[in-house]
């Protein structure tokens, strides 16, 4: 289930987060995996400027987007669409 994306996230406390940038091929490639896996999210577009992107330093120890948290599982401010990716699919994918 998606949600609005041009808004800031008002996800409940269970719901996954993506901190992310419009225009962000690395945010692209996370979202549509969450699209795919059809992963309920919600989406706090950060600045684009690095200096000002405190809660995501405060969350992941770096300025870098995408960031996801997944509350559900104990995930608080992941980084690198590979690692993010990979999570997803694990957690969220068929099961084999």
């Amino acid at each position: 289930m998606r949600v609005d994306h041009d808004r800031a996230c008002m996800a409940p406390e269970t719901e996954l987060v993506l901190y992310e940038l419009p225009g962000c091929p690395y945010c692209r490639r996370v979202k549509n995996t969450l699209d795919e896996l059809d992963v309920a999210y919600g989406s706090k577009i950060v600045p684009s400027a690095h200096d000002e992107r405190s809660e995501v330093e405060a969350i992941s120890g770096q300025t870098a987007v995408p960031v996801l948290v997944d509350p559900a599982n104990n995930v608080e401010g992941m980084a690198e669409s590979t690692e993010i990716v990979a999570y997803l699919e694990a957690t969220y994918g068929p099961a084999e």
